[in-house]
C-alpha cells in the first residue's frame, strides 16, 4: 500500500531524515518508534503526503503521493497529529463532521451519507451518546477519541496516528490502544502509529519501524527490532524484549549505556 524510497528531508540543508526506505502492506498495524528528535513526526507527515521530501519519493498504492489531488488523498489517508487545537465552541459532532470535507467541501451541506459516516465513526469510538457535548467538556481520552472519529469519518484506508496516547493516564492509554487495535482488526484500516512506550508498541503493533537520528535502523517483528544492540544504538539504554510464559511481552530496561573512555 505504501512505500518510501530513499526519502531524505532537509531544513536549511540540515538533514532531518536521511535515506529512509520502507514499506507498509494493506491491513498492517505498524508502530513507529525511536527517541525524541529521531524524526518520527516528520516521517509520518511525509508518508501521509502532508510534506514533500527533499529527495526520494513516497508511493501510495503505486502512485507518487505528490501527484494525488488533495481531496482524493484525504479520502484515502487520514492523519491525527499529536497536538490538536480547536475552538471551544465546537460540539463533538461538529468535530467529527469536519472529516467529511473531502466529500462535500468546506461549506457544503451534510447529506445522508455524511451523517451515516459521522454516526458510524462516533459509534466506533463509543462517543455517540456525547455527540452534542462541547469538545472542551470531554476528558483527555475522550477528546483523543473524538479526533480519531474525525479521521474515521474520512473513511480512510490508511490512518496515521502521531503519539495518540501522549499526556493520557494509564487507563485511557489502554482504552485508546484497544480501540485502535479494534479499528485495525475489525474494520481493516491500515495503521501507522508513532508511539513512545516500547512495551505498548510490542503489545499492540504487528510490525515496528525503528528510527534513530533521522535514519531507519531496523524494521520488522518486535524481536528483530528490540534487540539489546539496537536498543543501545537507538536509545542509549541497556534492555531486552522478554516474553514470560503466560504473561504479556514487555521491553525490560536495566540502565543507561555508559560512555567508553579513550
Amino acid at each position: 500500500m505504501l512505500e518510501a524510497r530513499a526519502v531524505t528531508y532537509e531544513i536549511r540543508k540540515k538533514p532531518i531524515l536521511e535515506g529512509v526506505s520502507l514499506t507498509v502492506a494493506a491491513g498492517e498495524f505498524v508502530g513507529l518508534v525511536g527517541p525524541n528528535g529521531a524524526g518520527k513526526s516528520t516521517l509520518m507527515r511525509l508518508l501521509a503526503g502532508l510534506a514533500e521530501p527533499t529527495r526520494g519519493e513516497v508511493l501510495f498504492e503505486g502512485r507518487p503521493i505528490g501527484q494525488i489531488p488533495d481531496r482524493a488523498r484525504a479520502r484515502a489517508i487520514a492523519f491525527v497529529p499529536q497536538n490538536t487545537h480547536v475552538a471551544f465552541g465546537f460540539s463533538v459532532y461538529d468535530i467529527v463532521a469536519m472529516g467529511r470535507y473531502p466529500y462535500r467541501g468546506r461549506f457544503g451541506a451534510l447529506e445522508a451519507r455524511d451523517r451515516e459516516a459521522i454516526e458510524s465513526a462516533l459509534a466506533a469510538v463509543e462517543l455517540l451518546s456525547m455527540a452534542d457535548r462541547r469538545i472542551h467538556e470531554l476528558s483527555g481520552g475522550e477528546r483523543q477519541r473524538a479526533f480519531i472519529a474525525r479521521a474515521l469519518a474520512q473513511q480512510p484506508r490508511l490512518l496515521f496516528l502521531d503519539e495518540p496516547t501522549a499526556n493520557l493516564d494509564v487507563r485511557h492509554q489502554i482504552e485508546l490502544l484497544e480501540l485502535i487495535r479494534a479499528l485495525n482488526k475489525e474494520r481493516g484500516v491500515t495503521i501507522v502509529m508513532a508511539i513512545h512506550d516500547l512495551t505498548w508498541a510490542v503489545r499492540t503493533c504487528s510490525r515496528l519501524l525503528l528510527l534513530g537520528r533521522g535514519r531507519l535502523l531496523a524494521q520488522g517483528a518486535p524481536e528483530a527490532v528490540f534487540t539489546p544492540e539496537l536498543l543501545r544504538r537507538a536509545f542509549g539504554v541497556e534492555g531486552r524484549l522478554v516474553r514470560p510464559p503466560e504473561e504479556a511481552p514487555r521491553v525490560e530496561l536495566t540502565g543507561t549505556v555508559r560512555e567508553r573512555s579513550g
